[in-house]
């Protein structure tokens, strides 16, 4: 870091990172909601770890400890202690928190790195002004015509002396229509997602509290459904999510599309789109009452069935984002045939970034511009 000093110019010392809290209860609680990412909400996990990082780095002080946070998380509404066994539940509270805290640090990525700021390639009145500039048309309203350009048109057009103005001197600023959308996003909680040394779920999971918060704030009248497959799939609730864990599953994505197509069926809005998180295959269906089950390679009976399904989201009108956080060739090979049949698209995401595609490719969707 630098400072300035008006008679030599700039000095320069040693910057020393400041990232984790020193105390006070809001600098720890913003470490004690991201540790129950981690903790898949189980408090007492969480504060058994934030114990440990304050034995290594000192992270409270002798005028305010760890009891002193624990009550005050208690009196403000965040925990709720079990008075038969003295365990801690996470609140209501405590769940919107987690979700904020998760928009708030996958957003302000997205700003900084001026993603989703994208022109859509036809534009017309709507809700909101883009960068575009055109003639008057008409039928086009008013409130558009930017009257300083259309001034400075006429003058140049002709001239200063004698001051007119036509219609073809007149200049609108194009609008984008904002329209309403319904999103499913599809989270895979087959056993990959915490294989190999690398936890995938925290990720996935923060993204779709985050997306989901940013809906609920930003867009209250778009819908978004959460979907969870391993073996087969069901929805899960927006309160659900902090807890959601990886099972011992393999990997059933038709199921997946299936009970998402579904739900959008039978919605009204008119822009609908299902995203979808996994880091694998395809390598379960459901037959019956039984799993027809293999996880070697790409099995051709699986992966048949779940392009035949991308291809009916197609016919529906349901494009498919799917969000590849796995580099294997043969794998992205998949993804591209299943993107190619469904019209969709894709990404290979490292997982750092995932939340600023998601946010994006949302923003980005939800749009559409009319003449």
């Amino acid at each position: 870091m630098f400072r300035k000093d008006y008679m030599r110019g700039y000095g320069f010392s040693k910057f020393t990172p400041n990232e984790l809290p020193k105390g006070g209860f809001d600098e720890l609680l913003k470490l004690f909601l991201e540790l129950l990412n981690y903790t898949s909400g189980d408090a007492d996990e969480a504060l058994a770890w934030l114990n440990e990082l304050d034995k290594q780095y000192n992270i409270t002080n002798d005028d305010y400890g760890m009891g002193d946070f624990i009550d005050e998380l208690k009196q403000k509404g965040y925990l709720d202690e079990d008075k038969q066994n003295g365990n801690f539940n996470i609140t209501a509270k405590t769940e919107q928190s987690i979700r904020q805290s998760a928009l708030e640090e996958i957003f302000g990525k997205l700003k900084r790195s001026g993603k989703g700021n994208h022109r859509s390639p036809q534009s017309g009145q709507g809700d909101e002004k883009n960068a575009e500039r055109r003639e008057f048309e008409f039928g086009d309203s008013l409130d558009q015509i930017d009257m300083t350009q259309s001034i400075h048109n006429a003058q140049v057009n002709h001239g200063i002396g004698d001051f007119m103005m036509t219609e073809r001197d007149l200049e609108v600023e194009e609008m984008d229509y904002k329209t309403l959308t319904s999103t499913v996003l599809m989270i895979d909680i087959s056993h990959s997602m915490i294989l190999y040394g690398e936890d995938r779920i925290t990720p996935a999971k923060k993204v779709a509290m985050a997306l989901a918060e940013l809906i609920r704030t930003k867009y209250p009248k778009d819908t978004l459904d959460i979907v969870v497959f391993g073996n087969d799939a069901w929805p899960i609730t927006l309160q659900d999510l902090p807890y959601l864990q990886v099972g011992p599953y393999h990997t059933n994505t038709y199921a997946g599309l299936e009970l998402a197509a579904d739900m959008l069926r039978r919605r009204k809005t008119h822009n609908k789109q299902i995203f979808m998180i996994t880091d694998g295959k395809p390598t379960c269906l459901k037959e019956g009452t039984k799993y027809y089950k293999n996880s070697i390679g790409l099995d051709r009976k699986v992966v048949n069935k779940t392009l035949n399904m991308a291809a009916q989201c197609k016919r529906l009108k349901i494009p498919i984002t799917t969000f590849m956080i796995a580099k294997d060739p043969y794998l992205q090979q998949f993804v591209r045939k299943f993107t190619e049949t469904n019209g969709g698209k894709a990404f290979y995401s490292s997982l750092n970034g995932l939340g600023e595609y998601i946010f994006e490719d949302y923003i980005r969707n939800r749009r559409r511009t009319v003449r």
